[in-house]
C-alpha cells in the first residue's frame, strides 16, 4: 500500500500541506483555462488577419495593397503570433511546472518587433523610439545572457 492519501483526487505525498496541494490544482486548472482561452484569442486573430486583408482588398482601388494596408496586415499577423507564442509559454508550464524565461524574452522580443513593424514615425516622438531601441536592446542583450549560459 501507498503511502500517499488520496484527498478528493489529489496524491498527497507525507508532509505535504493539503491546502497547499488543493491550491496548487486549483492554480493548475486555472492555468488550462487560460490555455483553452488562448486557443480563442488565436481562432479570433486568425480571423481578424482574413478580416482585414479582405477589408483593405474590397475597398478602393480594389484588389491593391497600399502601404498602410500592408502594415496593419502585419500586426495582425504579428499579434496571432505573439498570441501562439503566449500558448507555448502556458503549454511549456504546464508540461514542466517551470516558467522558461528564454520563451519569456522571446516572446516579449517578439512583442516590442510587432511594435516597430507597425511603427507610424510620422505620429511618434522621437524619444519614443530611442525609448523602444533601449527595450529592445535589453532584451537582446537578456536573450543572448540567457542563450550563452546554456550552451
Amino acid at each position: 500500500m501507498s503511502t500517499d492519501t488520496e484527498y478528493e483526487g489529489l496524491s498527497i505525498k507525507p508532509g505535504e500541506d493539503r491546502l497547499i496541494s488543493a491550491l496548487n490544482t486549483v492554480i493548475r486548472l486555472g492555468i488550462r483555462a487560460l490555455a483553452i482561452l488562448m486557443t480563442l484569442v488565436i481562432f479570433w486573430g486568425i480571423g481578424d488577419v482574413v478580416w482585414v486583408i479582405y477589408q483593405h482588398m474590397v475597398e478602393p482601388p480594389f484588389l491593391i495593397l497600399r502601404i498602410e494596408d500592408i502594415l496593419d496586415t502585419f500586426g495582425a499577423f504579428l499579434a496571432v503570433l505573439i498570441a501562439v507564442e503566449i500558448f507555448l509559454n502556458i503549454v511549456l508550464y504546464l508540461k514542466e511546472d517551470v516558467i522558461h524565461v528564454k520563451l519569456v524574452v522571446a516572446t516579449a522580443l517578439m512583442a516590442i518587433a510587432r511594435k516597430v513593424i507597425v511603427f507610424d514615425f510620422n505620429k511618434i516622438s522621437s524619444e519614443h523610439v530611442m525609448a523602444v531601441g533601449a527595450v529592445i536592446f535589453a532584451l537582446g542583450i537578456t536573450y543572448w545572457l540567457i542563450a550563452k549560459q546554456r550552451k
